[in-house]
């Protein structure tokens, strides 16, 4: 049975999903605050934690930082923080998804769905991967018909590919390509993610699998 761990500091919503995780087979954990998560993930080891980023002892992204100190158990945010900076600090500390409040539960549960599913096939996700007419090998780092990608462009489809569905933040892939001294040359990956759609997509103009978030970063769609 897979473990969640909710933390939220509304009592409404914690009862709401410790009611209709059980319903599905879930077996559940509550916390109300951040250190009561802390504690509480390094005891029970959850398979994933939903988080709410408004808590009472700490900020909700600084439990993220705690988290990925040691674990990389997914991490679904669910806030009634709207704004891009506050998703893109969730995800550039390592959420995997971010669900904002009011939603709707049967699309909660889906993104629930989505990325225990991501986590348990994230290895088998690496190789073979398809995108239009190419086979992409990460692990032989080729594509058929003889394509040939820059070292750079191998790096940034290879953050993608390994982590199907889910937001790339452009820091994050700036950081990791180019290191933390670039994280502000948005430019960089608009000319890679032009490179590699030309060379990958079918429709380079109208992208199917490489696909860009507005102000936010990248998503690689199978």
């Amino acid at each position: 049975m897979t473990r969640i761990l909710v933390v939220d500091d509304e009592p409404q919503m914690l009862r709401t999903l410790r009611i209709n995780l059980a319903a599905r087979r879930y077996e559940v954990a509550v916390a109300a605050d951040g250190a009561s998560a802390l504690t509480q993930a390094a005891e029970w080891h959850p398979d994933l934690v939903v988080l709410d980023l408004g808590l009472p002892d700490m900020d909700g992204v600084d439990v993220i930082h705690g988290l990925r100190g040691w674990t990389q158990t997914p991490i679904v945010v669910l806030s009634g923080r709207a704004g891009s900076q506050d998703k893109i600090d969730a995800l550039d500390a390592g959420a995997d998804d971010y669900v904002t409040k009011p939603f709707s539960i049967e699309e909660f549960l889906a993104r629930i769905r989505a990325v225990s599913r991501r986590a348990g096939t994230q290895e088998a996700e690496l190789t073979p991967v398809q995108i239009g007419e190419h086979t992409v090998d990460l692990n032989r780092k080729t594509v058929s018909g003889e394509l040939r990608l820059t070292p750079t462009e191998w790096r940034i489809l290879e953050i993608l590919l390994s982590n199907p569905g889910k937001l790339i933040t452009q820091r994050h892939l700036l950081s990791e390509v180019w290191g933390s001294n670039y994280v502000k040359e948005t430019h960089y990956l608009r000319q890679y993610m032009t490179q590699l759609r030309k060379k990958l997509e079918r429709d380079p103009a109208h992208p199917v699998h490489l696909i860009t978030e507005p102000g936010m970063g990248y998503r690689y769609t199978p």
